[in-house]
């Protein structure tokens, strides 16, 4: 099953939006339940979390790492390589069913968290850049 994610907000007039991870497909870069900020038409690079609609089922959005170009789009991979739903299922996707780049991640604290220590180090760790991860591109297009 992919990994799926549900747009929070249109993308009215500016080129930015959110959107929810569900799913492991892209543990660890993002986990289930983070928010993410996605920029609408940004231009794409090998390495880069992109958010795109799914070939097949085109309600549902997809959260995946671009590992290569290709004939006919992108090659697009999940940083968990136990999960599947990526490339390796449903070849490449055609540009026009990517919607953006995410620029940036919101890990919402956990219930259990109370104690200070677990206080700083979610705070220390909560929103972070996305950034495009050549390395983990080249590690993806090995498999």
């Amino acid at each position: 099953m992919p990994e799926l994610s549900q747009e929070t907000e249109g993308r009215g007039l500016l080129p930015w939006g959110a959107a929810e991870v569900t799913g492991p497909s892209m543990v660890p870069t993002l986990r289930h339940g983070d928010q993410l900020l996605v920029h609408y038409g940004a231009r794409l690079r090998i390495g880069d979390v992109i958010v795109l609609r799914h070939p097949f089922q085109q309600d549902l959005l997809v959260v995946k790492r671009i590992a290569e170009r290709r004939d006919g789009g992108w090659w697009v991979l999940g940083d968990n390589a136990y999960a599947g739903g990526d490339s390796t299922d449903y070849g490449a996707v055609p540009g026009e069913l990517v919607l953006g780049k995410v620029r940036f991640r919101y890990r919402p604290r956990a219930a259990g968290q109370r104690s200070p220590f677990a206080l700083a180090r979610w705070a220390f760790s909560a929103a972070r850049p996305v950034l495009c991860d050549r390395s983990a591109s080249r590690r993806l297009r090995a498999r």
